[in-house]
């Protein structure tokens, strides 16, 4: 279950937030034990600091959390996390010191740490639990701990229990809990229904190809999400080396992410016509495996020059982009795991992302700050379309030369969202260190800033 805040009562321990410069203020109004106890304890304040204190009979009277200075605390994502990771069990309450603006995005980071991907091993174990702070919507953020948590479960699981049926059984789930509607087009209907490049990149897998398609909402704006569900790759003939594939379970976490983003628009009811297309498919290895040096057809008429069957991602994004196109959304967006480019880039804690528009970046960039949800802006760079575009087809999927991967790939799916406002995340979808209220695995990236954007950007 998701975690949620705990019920409103009378005996939560208080939570003093003291950043490292207000100390001295807050402990002078403190009774002369609780100075001496700090003391004595080396609480200075710092980022992530938790210090319980006890009252004259050893119960815990309150407790301190530590919120740094501004500079720490820049460095830093969920800092009260930090701090709620080390207090006992328990039930909590803020007391003092959170400042307001931060206070949502907090209590997220606090709720987060009760995340644990039980499935295949018992992680049970109390944990300290929150109230929600005076002022949160505690519903909005228990809503954003759930789309996180959705997400999370999906990377998370491994693709013995998580290839392109199971994705359609979580998307088809979701639908259900929301009154949306699923339909999906699988195995050889894609040929028939004109999606060539989903169909060859999953024809070597005996879990056929598909393309799943959910659609909610009948007004407002139109907002169309593709993920892609890549749910294992090998890299087809151009076979990645073990390590390289060792991860490969977390290459279907663009549709992960939007799956999470699709659950936070409908629990929050936005008023806009939602459609989220995933092509879901398994890159394997057989006879029937697409090669180095075909030419594809693709659903746009475009030709591809298949130099590298592991740039198979753009691929079946290609199709589901020209569905998406057809439609005419007021705003169209794709998330993927898409190229190791973006990883040299920025790291796996950014979500680097490519509009043309410039309303939508600046959006996209207050709402990132406000949500503790990092994402960084990368160039739709004209001049590198000659890159893409080589001597016997429309388009090559891996140019030569190893230069400006992420942009690349970027400018190749721009071709298929035609005339469209579109938008493109290329995500890494994993945390590969703990961090506070961000244990180690499968990742939302980008999501929870753009659904901070969204009112703005489509004037809902």
């Amino acid at each position: 279950m998701p975690p949620v805040f705990a019920e409103p009562g009378p005996d939560a321990c208080p939570v003093h937030v003291i950043a490292s410069d207000e100390l001295n203020s807050w402990l002078s109004g403190q009774p002369q034990r609780v100075q001496a106890w700090a003391s004595v304890q080396g609480f200075t304040g710092a980022c992530g600091q938790a210090l319980t204190v006890p009252d004259a009979e050893g119960r815990i009277e309150m407790a301190l959390a530590g919120y740094g200075s501004a500079a720490q605390r820049a460095r830093r994502r969920f800092v009260l996390a930090e701090a709620a990771q080390k207090l006992p069990a328990g039930t909590y309450r803020i007391a003092s010191g959170l400042p307001a603006e931060n206070a949502a995005s907090e209590a997220l980071g606090w709720l987060l740490t009760a995340y644990r991907f039980d499935r295949y091993k018992d992680a049970t174990g109390e944990t300290a639990a929150l109230q929600a702070p005076e002022g949160v919507d505690a519903a909005a953020v228990e809503s954003l701990a759930a789309a996180e948590c959705l997400t999370r479960d999906l990377i998370n699981t491994p693709a013995s229990d998580m290839g392109p049926a199971e994705l359609q059984a979580a998307a088809e789930a979701l639908a259900q809990e929301f009154g949306a509607e699923a339909s999906v087009i699988l195995g050889e209907d894609l040929l028939e229904q004109n999606f060539p490049l989903i169909h060859t990149v999953g024809r070597a897998s005996p879990r056929a190809p598909r393309l799943i398609d959910l659609r909610w909402g009948s007004s407002g704006p139109k907002l169309t999400l593709v993920g892609k569900g890549v749910c294992f790759d090998t890299g087809g003939l151009n076979l990645k080396p073990g390590n390289s594939m060792a991860l490969m379970k977390k290459d279907m976490g663009g549709a992960a992410n939007v799956l999470g983003l699709a659950r936070m628009i409908m629990d929050a009811g936005l008023n806009l016509q939602l459609r989220v297309l995933i092509p879901t498919v398994e890159n394997a290895v057989s006879g029937s495996a697409f090669r180095p040096g075909d030419v594809l057809m693709s659903r746009k008429g475009l030709t591809v020059e298949n130099n590298n069957t592991d740039a198979e991602g753009r691929l079946v994004l290609a199709d589901a982009l020209a569905l998406a196109a057809e439609d005419a959304p007021d705003l169209l967006v794709s998330m993927a795991t898409l190229t190791g480019a973006a990883r040299v880039a920025v790291g796996p804690d950014l979500s680097p992302f490519y509009t043309g528009h410039e309303g939508d970046a600046a959006a996209l960039a207050v709402s990132a700050a406000r949500t503790a949800d990092p994402v960084w802006r990368m160039p739709f760079h004209e001049p590198y379309e000659s890159m893409i575009e080589p001597g016997i087809a429309d388009l090559d999927n891996a140019p030569s030369g190893g230069f400006a991967g992420s942009i690349t790939a970027a400018l190749f799916l721009r071709r298929f969202a035609g005339d469209t406002r579109y938008m493109h995340f290329d995500i890494y979808g994993w945390t590969p260190s703990a961090a506070p209220a961000r244990p180690k695995g499968g990742a939302l990236q980008g999501a929870r800033a753009l659904f901070a954007a969204l009112p703005e950007m489509l004037e809902l």
